[in-house]
């Protein structure tokens, strides 16, 4: 009789975000001492408390976004990404989030929420107890666009990495659409924020600042390859008037990820756009309805 095939008989049925791998501690000898019974409690949830997993993060709160954005973001994920992982999101509603997505509250912060969206909130991840996670977390914004295998993104050495920000050379600031961090391993982060709000925002414009200098101070700041991640503003959007002609460019061969900040967003460009003063216009290119999708 198989041994493995109890366990394994669990997993058929679950999305590829909740499929564990077997901690190592799981030998064909200790399986063998296990009754099917016993083997048929062993659920996903335990099994995820017993080793660390690799963890796709995202969040939602807010209006900006809806589900559309969180489902296609995890089908993305699912398609572009070899490895056992958990996909979750952190969001305030939860409504039209697919039942295969897993979600969690927002993680308390109290923040003054009279002060302008500069993208705080992220701050929370640095929590210590994060939800049940543990193990490595890749924070992804929804609005990206995946071309390419993620895998690179956990296996790459650094104990912290985010994107070098585009728009700042000859500074530390990172863009913190993409980056990784270890949960539980910095909550100094967010302790700091949330006991020194008023100095920290006067200091940093944005969550990306304060987070790239706290993060620089601890341990010199480790980027991404510059190719793995791409503005879609930067390097795809044509000047005038070629964007109302030809459609938007493709970043490079070497890209894995697609960053939108600013506008258009992903969901604006789909059937065309362009600005109010029709000076910059995207065109859908093929790499995009390809990729942004459920």
């Amino acid at each position: 009789m198989d041994t493995l095939s109890p366990l394994h008989s669990l997993t058929p049925s679950l999305p590829h975000s909740l499929t564990p791998s077997l901690p190592h501690s799981f030998t064909p000898s200790l399986l063998h001492s296990f009754t099917p019974s016993l083997l048929h409690s062993f659920t996903p949830s335990l099994l995820h408390s017993l080793t660390p997993m690799n963890t796709v993060i995202c969040m939602k709160w807010g209006t900006r976004y809806g589900a559309e954005y969180v489902n296609t973001l995890a089908a993305m994920v699912r398609r572009h990404l070899s490895l056992p992982y958990r996909f979750v999101c952190f969001t305030d509603d939860q409504r039209g989030i697919r039942p295969d997505v897993e979600t969690f509250p927002l993680p308390e912060m109290h923040l003054n929420e009279s002060l302008p969206e500069r993208g705080w909130r992220k701050l929370s991840v640095f929590q210590p107890q994060l939800a049940d996670l543990t193990g490595q977390a890749l924070f992804l914004d929804l609005d990206v666009v995946i071309l390419s295998s993620l895998d690179d993104f956990f296996t790459v050495p650094g104990h912290f990495r985010i994107i070098r920000d585009w728009n700042l050379p000859g500074t530390i600031i990172g863009n913190s659409s993409v980056f990784r961090f270890e949960i539980g391993r910095h909550p100094d982060i967010l302790d700091h924020y949330l006991t020194h709000g008023d100095d920290v925002r006067r200091q940093h414009r944005n969550e990306q600042a304060y987070l790239s200098h706290a993060m620089h101070a601890k341990a010199p700041l480790e980027y991404w390859p510059a190719a793995w991640c791409r503005s879609f503003k930067t390097h795809c959007m044509r000047p005038f008037p070629l964007g109302y002609l030809l459609p938007a460019k493709h970043p490079g061969p070497e890209t894995k990820i697609v960053i939108f900040h600013g506008k258009p967003n992903p969901d604006q460009i789909r059937n065309g756009w362009h600005s109010a003063n029709f000076l910059r216009a995207v065109r859908p290119p093929e790499w995009f309805i390809e990729n942004w999708r459920e």
